[in-house]
């Protein structure tokens, strides 16, 4: 039950969740262990979804030039300067993180929580990435350490998964989150709002279709015309297909959301943070997250509003 005093988060939020887990702050530390995606390797389609540019999220530790201790230790030595107690979360974020042979993903897994103050892992991947093997290795795996998966679902529409170059269908989605449930592993989704042809009401669908999902954890984010994708070419040549998706539209737009949302799915974060030098749209002038989150906050309080206010619940 999400407590609704002046000073606590109007939506269930990650950082209290995680925190509650572990007792102390916690840091997910980026890893890119070099893997692709079957969008990407002609198995399901080639060049990845229209959006996709792996630059605009890998921290400069973050190289699969590098050993996945070495990332782990040099993302570790840059936040414990300014934390001093926390503990970490390998995040295996780049591509598709589960797309591989099952004795190179845990040769990988395992080489991650061999560093010293890694706890567990949070495995970013496709919902048509995993399989009964994956998970029952992710499960001994869980006996000890946390582990997360997070499906990148990006919409609940199959005409948008199709128009963006996804590969897999939303069924897919519900597939991959009830096998993972069934494992007992910790499951988030990744949805994006604004994706073009989508309109609001759509985004309030995703917020009711994602609400039946056994779900522990979701990311939401504006969806973000970056430089040299194919996305930038159809924001240039078909405009009508975007929303308004200025700040103060899309603050209205998360409320909104949130208030249609299952009240017990975390929300890790609101936004997506891509270098200034290589984004068109939307401007929102370098908010980061953090930021963000105090604006839709201080909204909600104004408003009365707090996640799942409006939320139906069908199971009787």
């Amino acid at each position: 039950m999400i407590s609704h005093s002046q000073n606590k988060l109007l939506w269930n939020d990650y950082s209290s969740y995680i925190k509650d887990i572990f007792g102390v702050r916690v840091q997910k530390i980026s890893v890119n262990a070099g893997f692709t995606c079957p969008n990407r390797d002609n198995l399901k389609g080639e060049g990845g979804c229209i959006y996709c540019t792996n630059k605009s999220f890998s921290p400069f530790y973050c190289s699969p030039e590098i050993s996945i201790v070495g990332q782990l230790q040099k993302g570790i030595s840059f936040f414990s300067e300014k934390y001093k107690s926390q503990k970490y979360l390998a995040y295996f974020q780049a591509f598709t993180n589960t797309y591989a042979n099952i004795d190179i993903l845990k040769k990988l897994y395992y080489e991650a929580l061999s560093v010293d103050g890694v706890e567990g892992l949070v495995i970013a991947t496709r919902p048509d990435c995993i399989n009964k093997e994956i998970l029952s290795l992710l499960s001994k795996i869980a006996d000890n350490k946390y582990v997360s998966i997070e499906f990148g679902a990006e919409s609940t529409n199959d005409e948008t998964l199709k128009f963006i170059n996804r590969g897999h269908t939303y069924q897919q989605t519900i597939n991959a989150v009830e096998l993972t449930k069934s494992f007992g592993i910790n499951c988030g989704l990744h949805l994006i709002l604004g994706l073009p042809g989508e309109n609001e009401d759509d985004f309030y669908r995703h917020a009711e279709n994602i609400s039946k999902l056994p779900l522990n954890t979701l990311k939401v984010h504006q969806m973000q015309v970056l430089k040299n994708t194919r996305l930038a070419k159809i924001y240039y040549s078909q405009p009508d297909l975007f929303i308004d998706l200025s700040l103060e539209n899309y603050i209205r737009i998360i409320i909104n959301f949130l208030e249609l949302l299952n009240p017990r799915i975390i929300i890790d974060r609101f936004t997506s943070e891509s270098p200034k030098d290589m984004l068109i749209y939307p401007n929102w002038g370098g908010k980061k997250n953090f930021e963000v989150a105090h604006l839709v906050n201080s909204e909600m309080k104004k408003i009365n509003s707090y996640q799942g206010k409006k939320y139906k619940n069908e199971i009787l």
